[in-house]
């Protein structure tokens, strides 16, 4: 540092200069750090009230130095008369934001409002000031860690260091005791070791205790307080006094004097110019503190805290439910599992204490972040009873975090309340590997099922409502009717100007439109025998598979024979598991096909004019859901298409938030993503569906297969839900697992056909023998499996994975030691519809052939003339084989699929033929899994959920 003197003797402690190195010095670490790390974006919000002109001159400095270094600085401006709520809400936004570092409020505020109030409204670990109660409050801590230490008593402690001036063991007075200025730098003084006295206006002794201060600080306020022979012969004085005093000599009327005569620098060693001294510098120290909160919120944000729940094993394994009920007192609060994920507490919407919404804003926070590894579970084709695929997914997902101690995501659908109370039951895994609390997400959840429904049905009766209104109104009492005059004026409605768009028609104003216009606008001319879209409901109910409505007077001979599907079924749902924005999703309901024409036209949402009340609706639906597993790693429940009816997997926005989530620590985490059914429904549908919409690859497949589902396939017994399993199942018997083995080697070669390694998760359960799960494993290998491996995730959770773990996290570290060519899609986009299917029927299948009905013949030329033959395929086909017909086990090949329908679901983005004999709203068994649910009315407890 400069040792220039002073002409009257004290080294010139220059802030100005000081200050300059430190904003260089801070450039060079921000340009340094931004080169490392391309997400790195510090931030400052100074939030002003009113437009005082000194406070205008502040901001202005500050924006300025920002600029200098690298940080990015917005400058808030509230009207003056703001009052004390509406600025709260803005601070609280602020603080909310994970993309400000450093939020400031500039002082003085209206009389109106509290100063206190809002300063100590500003969150700790933003109060870049370091004014907060908190940061004071660990500063007075002798091993007290403070997010902040104050600018200007940082500033003054940073000019003694930078100038070699020792301060351990030496007697320093501090004069004020301000909390901004005064009493911090006393406790600053004090951790470095010094001696200190604080006095203030009414320390009787000041004089004398000043002539023994080797370090002196005055932030009194009052100009030239200290008296120059009162300094202590080479004594260090900072002087934090900055005083208007009047001179008619300068032009301003007025000159700057500190707290101390100019005097002192004849007695001190070293001292403080004003102005030139600490001003400068707590500008500096602002924006030091700044980069350091920023560098602080990168490195917890580049770690996603591990914190597994311990589980309480029992033996035998309790039911699915009394283990959710013992382990509920161990889940994590919502909040908790949010922070662990360094999600923001405004991208999180809590719904209850265990369950949140994850807003978007997520992937446009974390957009320059890298992803996690992605890896898929899907299965061999099921028994009825299923075969644990969402158990091994949700266990995989434990055993990688709570056992491997790797960041993991599961991402899973959301039950359907028709399968939950009919015969199949939940979706939540089962045994001591589950999605919790359990009871909720195989119920209502957030409501995402039912908006849905709500919007499906809305549209349903939008259809209807119109055919009904152009039957019985002429052209002009339609038009008079679609724009009505408001305040005297005419108006379209953002839907009908689309409309007039698609039509050719430039004209904004109703009235500009002719008679052939008028009538070309308001008449669909809806043909009621090709209405495509139907009424949903989330429940079994067969009676309503075919209906007839419009039976009432009042629709004047409009009946019509339509039916129901399930809810999960309706395209809707595809929309909301494929869309990747708000924007996209509105735009992808705008385009859903309603019905034709007379005349063949396709008719829309848009063209109906409900594409904004279906936005609406699903907004909310939009966001996927946190929950967690038993074992407290993170859980998205987002989405629940089937899989024999449309793509089966849950929603791309759920795992691209959930990879950016995983994929933010040194070590990349895993996303472990479930598909619906078998490899040649679910599985065939993530990859040439799901896939091209999101542009995700994924790393591994892991194909879930069971010892039961095996020697169905050999050729053992039907398995019926209900009835006891046959000897076959229980006993031991090689031969007949091993015939079975042919559906399992077909599975393994579709998922390596999509250039992915295959690892074999072979479920376990109580009644497998030794014999039975070495012979799997070894034949899975012989078939091209990357590895298979047994495991008791339902009785032992994520302990019952852990090989299974280390060979997903092996094989997604050691890519090209898979033995995988890379992934690839099965067919391309530019194929026709028939070329695309006979690819799937032929390749995935083993199809010889593929037949189809007259309907879908003309379907099939209907949808090429009409462009829409780039889409994917989503094969509506049974899950029970390979073939159309469920009885067909094994490994069927050289039979024909027969195509006896096919639509095409625009807003989706895919056609989907119908394969077979395919329901689309499954009824109610003998026996459904209602007749156990009940409620304990003493505690609330829900019982009997499988």
């Amino acid at each position: 540092m400069s040792d220039m003197q002073s002409t009257s003797g004290a080294v010139r402690l220059d802030g100005k200069a000081i200050a300059e190195q430190v904003r260089e010095e801070l450039a060079v670490e921000v340009a340094e750090f931004k080169a490392a790390h391309p997400t790195f974006r510090p931030k400052l919000v100074a939030l002003q009230v009113g437009e005082r002109s000194d406070s205008s001159v502040y901001i202005r400095q500050k924006a300025k130095a920002c600029k200098e270094i690298g940080v990015e600085f917005e400058h808030v401006q509230l009207d003056d008369s703001i009052q004390q709520a509406e600025l709260d809400a803005r601070v609280d936004s602020i603080n909310d934001d994970p993309a400000v570092h450093g939020l400031l409020v500039q002082l003085p505020l209206p009389a109106h409002l509290s100063t206190r109030h809002v300063v100590q409204s500003i969150r700790a670990e933003k109060d870049v000031d370091g004014f907060h109660a908190e940061n004071i409050g660990w500063l007075s801590k002798r091993d007290g860690a403070p997010y902040f230490r104050p600018c200007t008593p940082l500033g003054c402690i940073e000019l003694l260091q930078r100038y070699n001036i020792a301060i351990a063991g030496k007697r320093a007075v501090v004069i004020g005791r301000s909390d901004i200025v005064g009493a911090p730098v006393a406790m600053m003084l004090t951790k470095l070791d010094a001696t200190v006295t604080l006095c203030h206006s009414r320390t009787g002794n000041i004089e004398e205790l000043v002539r023994h201060a080797d370090i002196l600080v005055v932030a009194i306020g009052q100009a030239e307080f200290v008296h120059g022979d009162w300094v202590k012969p080479g004594a260090a004085v900072v002087d934090v006094g900055m005083n208007a005093v009047s001179d008619a000599s300068k032009k301003a009327g007025f000159r700057w004097v500190g707290d101390v005569q100019p005097g002192a620098a004849a007695h001190a060693g070293f001292m403080t110019p004003v102005p030139g001294g600490v001003g400068p510098m707590t500008v500096a120290m602002l924006l030091r503190n700044v980069v350091a909160s920023a560098k602080r919120h990168h490195a917890a944000a580049s770690t996603v805290r591990i914190v597994p729940s311990v589980l309480a094993l029992a033996d035998p394994v309790p039911s699915d439910i009394a283990i959710a009920q013992a382990q509920a007192s161990a889940l994590k609060p919502i909040a908790q599992l949010g922070a662990e994920l360094n999600l923001a507490p405004r991208e999180l919407e809590p719904h209850g204490r265990h369950a949140a919404k994850v807003t978007l804003d997520v992937l446009h926070r974390l957009g320059g972040m890298r992803n996690g590894h992605y890896v898929v579970v899907t299965g061999i084709s099921p028994t009825p009873l299923g075969e644990g695929k969402s158990t091994v997914t949700v266990g995989l997902a434990q055993a990688l975090y709570a056992h491997l101690g790797r960041a993991a995501f599961a991402c899973v659908r959301q039950p359907s309340q028709g399968p939950t109370f009919g015969i199949k039951g939940g979706a939540a895994g089962g045994g001591y590997s589950q999605v919790a609390p359990m009871t909720a997400m195989n119920l209502h959840l957030t409501g995402d099922i039912h908006a849905i429904s709500a919007a499906n049905n809305l549209v349903a009766a939008a259809v209807d409502a119109r055919r009904f209104h152009e039957a019985t109104q002429t052209d002009a009492q339609l038009m008079a009717r679609l724009c009505p005059p408001k305040r005297g004026v005419r108006r379209f409605a953002a839907p009908m100007l689309r409309r007039l768009q698609r039509l050719g028609i430039g004209k904004a104003r109703p009235e500009d439109l002719d008679a052939d216009e008028v009538a070309r606008f308001v008449r669909l001319d809806i043909d009621p025998e090709r209405i495509v879209w139907r009424r949903v409901l989330d429940t079994n109910d067969r009676f309503l598979r075919e209906i007839t409505i419009g039976e009432a007077a009042t629709e004047r001979g409009m009946s019509r024979r339509t039916g129901f599907d399930i809810a999960v079924a309706s395209e809707i749902m595809a929309v909301l598991a494929l869309t990747t924005s708000l924007a996209d999703m509105r735009e992808r309901l705008a385009r859903m096909v309603v019905a034709m024409s007379r005349a063949g036209e396709p008719i829309t949402c848009d063209d109906i004019g409900v594409t904004g009340a279906l936005t609406v609706l699903m907004k909310d639906a939009l966001s996927p859901t946190l929950m967690q597993t038993l074992e407290g790693s993170p859980v998205f429940v987002h989405a629940g298409p089937f899989a024999n009816i449309a793509h089966g997997n849950s929603s791309i926005v759920a795992d691209k938030i959930a990879l950016k989530l995983v994929g933010v620590p040194a070590e990349p985490g895993f996303v472990v993503t479930e598909a619906g059914f078998g490899a040649d429904i679910g599985f065939e549908k993530f990859v040439n569906i799901k896939c091209r919409a999101s542009g995700l690859v994924p790393d591994v497949a892991v194909i879930v297969a069971t010892v039961r589902a095996l020697k169905m396939h050999g050729g053992g017994p039907d398995v019926v839900p209900g009835k006891p399993l046959a000897d076959e199942y229980t006993r031991e018997n090689l031969a007949l697992l091993e015939r079975g083995f042919a559906n399992l080697r077909r599975h393994i070669e579709n998922v390596n056909k999509m250039g992915l390694a295959a690892i074999v998760a072979i479920n376990a359960f109580a009644t497998d023998t030794q014999p039975e799960l070495d012979l799997v494993r070894t034949l899975a290998r012989n078939a091209g499996a990357y590895d298979a491996i047994p495991t008791q995730l339902w009785a032992k959770g994520g302990a019952g994975a852990v090989e299974l773990a280390q060979a997903v996290a092996r094989c997604c570290s050691n890519k090209a030691e898979s033995g995988a060519e890379g992934f690839r899609f099965l067919y391309d986009d530019s194929l026709s519809i028939k070329e695309k299917i006979e690819t799937i029927a032929k390749q995935v299948y083993r199809a010889a052939s593929v037949s189809y009905s007259e309907e879908a013949e003309r379907k099939i030329e209907q949808f090429t003339a009409s462009g829409w033959s780039s889409m994917p395929i989503c094969m509506a086909k049974t899950q029970y084989s390979f073939s159309a017909d469920p009885a067909l086990k094994g490994a069927p090949e050289g039979f024909d699929l027969p195509i006896r329908d096919i639509r095409a679901s625009l807003g989706a983005g895919f056609i989907f033929p119908l394969c077979g004999a395919m329901q689309t709203l499954p009824g109610l068994p003998t026996r459904p899994c209602f007749y156990d649910i009940d409620i304990d009315e003493e505690s609330g407890d829900i019982v009997g959920l499988f």
